[in-house]
């Protein structure tokens, strides 16, 4: 099978400094202690197995905020020497040596805090690296702590939204992190901006799951953000609320984010290593294939290539 990865994080705890795995907490994804190891591209290659990753894009991994810049630095220099490999890769390929592709990862999904005084120096920064993409800032907010990421609703507060309009002009787009009960505020936010690229992560990350209205406010939410073009979904990050997931336990929120936003505004992704938690790569992905079986071979390479690529512009 062969795949575009949009939601992958790498990571180097020799180098760089994450305060999220320095300090380690448990959330409802589990102990973040488990996850306190290198990840990096060889290391994805290696958990992929039989799946042929043809291609990368990297979501910002809460490096160090002070700095966020540099983690864009790091990455685009690990593309950069994959991609001055690839050339010796098709030199072994055409002598029937197999080769990693280059350029890993393809595509930057950068770290900037939109409420900064400086936002618009480190969008500028980001955008100078050939990779760099779009930009990414964690919303979500809950008001049980097991579940809370920030505690500012950053998409109330009128200089933050202000902000969000500078990406246009860096030709970046925004990976929407957020909960259900946000949602409304969110498709506000990507009509005040039609010209931006909005990509709701996670399958928009149904965590109320015990009653009836946490159903209903991730529904109709979806619902809601697909009414605006600009908006598409990875479907993602399943297993950080199904430790023991199953083809069936995945197959409604799949199904339901595909009906909502359509075939060609959907895109399966990887979210490792911190779905590794749950599962294998393959296992993911086999699972994601067998959920979808029934659609025709250009609806399967939307899902699992083509809408990334054009999405991320890879």
């Amino acid at each position: 099978m062969q795949v575009v990865d949009p939601h992958v994080h790498f990571w180097d705890l020799k180098t760089h400094h994450y305060p999220w795995l320095a300090a380690p907490r448990t959330s409802f994804v589990g102990d973040a202690k488990l996850l306190r190891h290198d990840y990096l591209p060889s290391d994805l290659l290696r958990d992929a197995g039989a799946i042929e990753v043809m291609k990368v894009v990297h979501v910002e991994a809460n490096h160090d905020p002070r700095d966020p810049v540099e983690e864009t630095r790091w990455l685009q220099s690990l593309a950069d020497e994959t991609e001055e490999t690839d050339a010796v890769n098709t030199a072994h390929a055409a002598n029937g040596v197999d080769g990693t592709r280059g350029a890993v990862p393809n595509a930057i999904v950068a770290a900037a805090d939109l409420s900064a005084p400086n936002v618009e120096a480190t969008l500028a920064a980001h955008a100078a690296f050939a990779n760099t993409r779009g930009i990414r800032q964690i919303l979500n907010v809950h008001a049980d702590p097991l579940y809370g990421y920030v505690d500012r609703h950053f998409m109330r507060e009128p200089v933050w939204r202000e902000n969000v309009g500078l990406l246009e002009r860096y030709g970046l787009s925004f990976d929407l992190q957020l909960y259900p009960s946000q949602m409304q505020e969110a498709v506000q936010l990507a009509r005040l901006y039609p010209n931006t690229q909005f990509v709701l992560n996670h399958a928009g990350m149904f965590v109320d799951r015990d009653r009836l209205s946490g159903y209903r406010a991730w529904r109709d939410g979806l619902r809601a953000l697909s009414s605006c073009p600009n908006v598409a979904v990875k479907l993602s990050g399943l297993a950080m609320f199904d430790h023991r997931w199953t083809i069936e336990s995945f197959r409604p929120y799949v199904l339901e984010a595909i009906d909502a936003f359509g075939i060609e505004r959907a895109m399966f992704a990887s979210n490792f290593p911190v779905d590794r938690l749950f599962g294998s790569y393959e296992s993911l992905w086999n699972a994601y294939a067998r959920i979808v079986a029934g659609v025709s071979d250009s609806e399967r390479a939307a899902l699992f290539r083509a809408n990334a690529e054009r999405i991320y512009r890879i």
